[in-house]
């Protein structure tokens, strides 16, 4: 909502907290088949995506997202060649996946189309990799694509979504990551974008139980700073197949890397994996069940 209309505003009332940007202008809205999308140009923050009233991205920060939800993960598995996204519609999870050389497919797999293309018109430095002949973008339903996924199909499945509302919530469900265990090889991993560990710890605990119970041994929340969500403070949660050692990673590869990151590299990793001391008494709540 805008506290007037020289101010956009996302108001987090059940932490009693909002965050506010200065908006020189609104360049663009769109109801879609699933929701409202609007873009906003700001004063500091540059370009606004804005869908049903809660921030979804900025020209400014959205790097700190993009780069931990895909970059940990590929660098803990061994050999990533097949990478599946769910939703991830403005496409820098995509763009981040396919900086690796090791990546021989990604699929992106987002209900909604009209996301993908207002971001290839507002956001096109998010949607560089787009005509890589290794990326393959789908609009359906990415509960169901995963439901009918091979055995095996995958080393990484990433679940860039929404908030666990709406048409996100099935993505945040215990059947939905049985499905990702299905679909991941052996040594795969999944990824899911697990919200604030400040404000919604109610909601990462229920994650990692869920994928527990779905057949994942091993989960790592890692922690980074994002500023434009509630809190100002974020988490992807990776959960493993077959025991997957999550602690570990390709060090000397990430410091070797041919491609260049504004945020990650091998000390973000290290200090992403650190947990505060209130995570570690409600997480390990779950392993003493």
């Amino acid at each position: 909502m805008t506290l007037d209309e020289n101010w956009f505003s996302e108001i987090c009332s059940e932490r009693g907290s909002a965050f506010s940007l200065k908006i020189t202008e609104k360049l663009h809205t769109e109801q879609s088949e699933f929701q409202y999308i609007e873009i906003f140009q700001t004063e500091t923050f540059g370009k606004l995506m804005v869908i049903d009233g809660f921030t979804m991205l900025s020209s400014f920060d959205n790097f700190l997202y993009h780069e931990m939800l895909a970059h940990p993960a590929l660098f803990i598995h061994d050999a990533p060649q097949k990478v599946l996204i769910i939703g991830g519609g403005d496409c820098g999870t995509l763009r981040e996946v396919l900086k690796h050389d090791s990546v021989k497919e990604a699929h992106q797999v987002d209900i909604d189309e009209c996301v993908t293309r207002i971001s290839e018109k507002f956001f096109p430095e998010l949607c560089t990799s787009n005509n890589d002949a290794r990326a393959s973008l789908h609009f359906d339903d990415g509960i169901k694509w995963v439901k009918n996924a091979k055995a095996g199909e995958y080393d990484l499945i990433i679940i860039d979504s929404t908030d666990p509302v709406g048409p996100a919530e099935g993505l945040f469900t215990e059947k939905f990551y049985r499905d990702c265990h299905h679909a991941l090889g052996d040594n795969g991993i999944l990824v899911q974008q697990s919200e604030s560990p400040l404000f919604h710890m109610g909601i990462i605990k229920p994650i990692r139980d869920a994928m527990y119970s779905a057949g994942f041994p091993s989960q790592l929340t890692i922690n980074f700073p994002q500023c434009i969500y509630p809190s100002g403070w974020w988490s992807a949660t990776l959960s493993g197949k077959n025991k997957v050692a999550l602690e570990k990673f390709r060090e000397q590869d990430v410091d070797q890397r041919s491609f260049e990151t504004r945020y990650y590299n091998s000390a973000i990793h290290r200090a992403a994996m650190a947990q505060p001391e209130f995570m570690l008494r409600e997480l390990e709540m779950r392993d003493e069940k």
